[in-house]
């Protein structure tokens, strides 16, 4: 392996990347915007979901009632309403995704009994966004429910029980906040990454087949193995600080707390780094043509990451079958050494089958990338 022929095949690259403004954009541009795009537009957590109210009654106790929910910081009271009719048309014409229906006799049978019932009613054409409101929901019941079982018992002379009830005490670990945020970021910085090595990648070989250089590459004494070296040194390069762009922004724009250690997250991005530009490389190796070397590194990268990764669904909700082929995808490993070293602070040995299954793509990603080049014109 010849040093000065790497740096000149490194040196060729990097000019063509300067003067190839498709490039400069993916390799500067995009991470930015996919990082705005993708950080700021993917929440799981919903907030201020429109509500209707029905009160039948509009009594002191009622309203609130209606002012627990608004206060919870989880509803928005956007009408107020004055029939059944009128639920069915806010609900349809989308003035509201639920309503909060509290009948006639709601606090002359509390203050008889001190039990009483209310109705919320959702929309259920978004189950996922109906299943969280209705958890919203009954959360805000249960508090408001307590609070007047304290009172009606007080007003009663009744001492609450002391014996044969049990008590919960939740606490959360690593993402005490329950926020969706700190969740999310750590799988988009692996998605940028995996689009933008793979994309800039993938165009390196087909870009010498379509201007026909390479005819000249293939008379030069430049081995395979110094080629793929020399095309993707000035990609490891522009990764590097893409990811570190990247990383700061989750720690220090997007305030996701980090916990970790920077020395294994170098090595973890790098590692992920070889295997996406290692992915790339061996497209426009095989595929001579730049658009179609693009478009299959696009859903090599994407779709993977999006469905098996983890990142979007998760994967101990998966079938068994499928929870198999995600151990194929390489970016699950990194998706999960991301949010452990985020969120948790996990050492090397604790994430060791993580980066092991990493250091195993990468080794066998550049087996075949070197292997794939042949000096031949066919």
């Amino acid at each position: 392996m010849n040093l000065r022929r790497i740096l000149a095949i490194a040196y060729k690259e990097t000019l063509q990347v300067w003067r190839d403004p498709r490039s400069l954009a993916i390799a500067l541009l995009m991470p930015l915007m996919q990082m705005v795009l993708l950080g700021y537009g993917i929440s799981l957590d919903i907030k201020h979901v429109p509500l209707c109210i029905y009160d039948q009654e509009n009594s002191q106790t009622s309203r609130e009632m209606v002012q627990d929910f608004t206060a919870s910081g989880w509803f928005r009271t956007t009408a107020i309403l004055n029939s059944d009719h009128g639920v069915r048309a806010a609900m349809d014409d989308g003035t509201c995704i639920g309503a909060l229906v509290i009948p006639v006799s709601f606090s002359r049978v509390l203050a008889q009994t001190g039990q009483a019932e209310v109705q919320a009613i959702f929309d259920g054409t978004d189950a996922n966004t109906t299943n969280i409101a209705s958890g919203y929901a009954q959360g805000v019941i249960a508090q408001t429910a307590a609070t007047f079982a304290s009172r009606w018992d007080a007003q009663h002379g009744v001492r609450p029980p002391t014996a044969g009830s049990i008590g919960l005490q939740s606490r959360v670990w690593f993402n005490e906040t329950l926020d969706s945020r700190n969740f999310i970021i750590p799988g988009v910085v692996a998605i940028i990454l995996a689009l933008v090595g793979a994309q800039l990648t993938s165009l390196t070989v087909a870009r010498e087949w379509e201007r026909g250089t390479m005819e000249q590459l293939i008379s030069t004494p430049v081995t395979s193995t110094e080629l793929m070296i020399g095309k993707l040194s000035p990609y490891f390069v522009i990764g590097l600080l893409d990811a570190a762009f990247c990383l700061l922004a989750a720690a220090f724009w997007f305030e996701v707390p980090f916990r970790g250690s920077v020395f294994t997250l170098i090595l973890t991005t790098a590692l992920f780094g070889v295997v996406v530009m290692g992915i790339g490389y061996l497209l426009s190796v095989r595929i001579h043509n730049q658009l179609g070397a693009s478009q299959i590194a696009l859903m090599v990268t994407m779709l993977p990451i999006a469905m098996l990764s983890g990142y979007t669904f998760p994967l101990d909700q998966m079938p068994a079958s499928i929870r198999a082929i995600s151990l194929l995808v390489y970016a699950r490993y990194y998706v999960t050494i991301l949010r452990d070293e985020f969120l948790k602070g996990s050492s090397l040995t604790e994430m060791a089958s993580s980066v092991a299954a990493l250091l195993l793509y990468a080794v066998a990603v550049l087996w075949l990338a070197a292997r794939a080049f042949r000096k031949r014109l066919d």
